[in-house]
């Protein structure tokens, strides 16, 4: 659909950009969770993030056992490892969190297919309205979550839009 589909983007990106893509080689993520369609989403992608934004990783599993047990056994020596299953959104959730290379790194994996995911469609949201806006509205964004705004009620509130800020920018058209 877009080229988020790989990470090759990232080494022709911002700094911040070079480095995920550095660090997400350098550890083989990609190669690791290959079978599970692993697609980087997020503020980095889309050239919105802040020093502590984190690097998420979606996936798409038909067994979250297995799933599981690929995750723990592939990142659970890196800094501060930690795993659960849980529910998002009334969906079974898998999602392992860890440290490596100054950013925090969280795995997400469901049984959707990943460009079905809330947080893949919120970036593609977030990205056709920052090509529509420009430069000028992704400042604003920045500025917004530098103060302490997620990054969906950051558009949210720019774009007017009312109710909850994850909904609204899943509805949000670009006309």
């Amino acid at each position: 659909m877009y080229f988020f589909d790989s990470i090759d983007y990232l080494q022709h990106g911002t700094p911040r950009q070079k480095h995920t893509f550095r660090t997400l080689s350098e550890i083989g993520i990609i190669e690791k969770l290959a079978g599970y369609s692993p697609t980087l989403a997020g503020t980095i992608p889309i050239n919105i993030d802040i020093d502590k934004s984190d690097l998420d990783i979606l996936c798409h599993y038909t067994n979250a056992d297995v799933f599981y047990k690929k995750v723990f056994d592939a990142f659970s020596h890196f800094q501060d490892f930690k795993i659960v299953k849980t529910t998002v959104n009334g969906t079974e959730t898998v999602l392992a969190n860890f440290y490596c290379n100054d950013f925090e790194i969280e795995i997400f994996g469901q049984p959707i297919p990943v460009h079905q995911q809330n947080g893949y469609l919120h970036m593609i949201a977030e990205y056709q309205i920052l090509v529509k806006y420009g430069e000028p509205f992704r400042k604003q964004v920045i500025a917004l979550k530098e103060a302490g705004y997620k990054t969906e009620p950051a558009f949210a509130k720019l774009l007017g839009l009312e109710g909850d800020p994850y909904e609204a920018l899943l509805n949000y058209r670009l006309l």
